[in-house]
């Protein structure tokens, strides 16, 4: 059975993510370290997941219990590298598709953005998130738990995410 996990404490994108849950009628963990109220939904296929404060313990809980018929929605680049190692699929808040094409590449311009950052530069932030963006997500949501509820292995990318 396919289960979306949700990287949650800075996502932008919860409301969206219920709704396709809702209507494809799959499970949806929310992991929180709980550094952020999140509201429960009050939906039974919605589980509120609250982890310790300690570094990574969210990502670290998804990690070790995301399956290849699974999906997490996620902006952290390792995150989704994890979960795209344990075979699962894996997108970003602005609809961009992980995958293990493009980690590779996402990684090395993250780990660049924080050297840039540690020495003074400044690297500036994500943009806003659009309308557009939201209607991409919700497509690539639903393209990749379609995919995972039917077993197809995970797609090749030809797009490259923001590395952000």
């Amino acid at each position: 059975m396919t289960v979306i996990y949700i990287d949650a404490d800075a996502c932008p994108v919860r409301e969206e993510i219920y709704r396709v849950a809702a209507r494809l009628g799959v499970a949806v963990h929310v992991v929180s370290n709980g550094s952020r109220p999140i509201r429960a939904p009050g939906l039974p296929n919605v589980q509120m997941v609250v982890v310790s404060t300690g570094p990574d313990a969210a990502d670290d809980w998804i990690a070790e219990r995301i399956t290849p018929a699974d999906v997490c929605a996620t902006a952290d680049i390792p995150l989704a590298a994890r979960c795209l190692a344990a075979g699962a699929r894996a997108l970003a808040w602005k609809g961009q598709e992980w995958t293990k094409d493009n980690i590779g590449g996402a990684l090395a311009g993250r780990a660049l953005n924080q050297h840039l950052r540690e020495t003074g530069v400044d690297t500036g932030g994500p943009s806003a998130l659009t309308q557009r963006d939201r209607a991409a997500f919700l497509n690539t949501l639903d393209r990749l738990v379609q995919a995972a509820r039917r077993g197809a292995p995970p797609s090749i990318s030809l797009r490259a995410p923001d590395a952000g």
